[in-house]
C-alpha cells in the first residue's frame, strides 16, 4: 500500500475515534481506539514500539518508545495536551530519522475539532 494510502486512512481513522470520543480521556485509550481502528482497516499496527538510539557503531537501548508504527512506515504520536509544544515536534522528528520513516503524525486529542489537532511531519522528502 502506497505511504498517501495509508495517511489518509490513519486521518480518517483519526477523526472517527475523535468523534466517537470526544476530548477529555487519556492518551491511552485513544491509541488503542486508534489502533483498533486501523486494524479493521487491514493495516498492521504496532504499539509502544521500542526504539534503540544508534550512536556511532553503537546501539544503546534508552527506552524510547514510538507510540505506534502503522505499516512498518508511518510513526504516530499520540498527545492529550493544551497545545502541542515544539517539542513534541522536535520529538516526532528524532523518531523518524532514527527509524528511517518518510511520513510521521502528531495527534492532539485534546481539542474540540480533531482536524485542528493533526499534525503531518515528514523526513527526507
Amino acid at each position: 500500500m502506497e505511504i498517501e494510502d495509508i495517511a489518509k486512512i490513519i486521518v480518517d481513522s483519526a477523526i472517527k475515534v475523535h468523534r466517537t470520543l470526544g476530548p477529555g480521556l487519556l492518551e491511552s485509550a485513544y491509541q488503542q481506539c486508534l489502533a483498533y481502528e486501523l486494524r479493521k482497516r487491514e493495516l498492521r499496527v504496532e504499539t509502544e514500539v521500542e526504539l534503540p538510539l544508534k550512536y556511532e557503531a553503537v546501539q544503546i537501548n534508552v527506552g524510547y518508545r514510538v507510540d505506534m508504527l502503522v505499516e512498518n512506515q508511518v510513526i504516530i504520536e499520540n498527545k492529550t495536551v493544551d497545545e502541542l509544544a515544539p517539542i513534541y515536534q522536535a520529538q516526532l522528528l528524532t523518531y523518524l530519522k532514527l527509524c528511517d520513516c518518510r511520513l510521521g503524525f502528531l495527534l492532539n486529542w485534546n481539542v474540540p475539532l480533531m482536524k485542528n489537532g493533526i499534525k503531518r511531519m515528514v523526513n527526507k522528502l
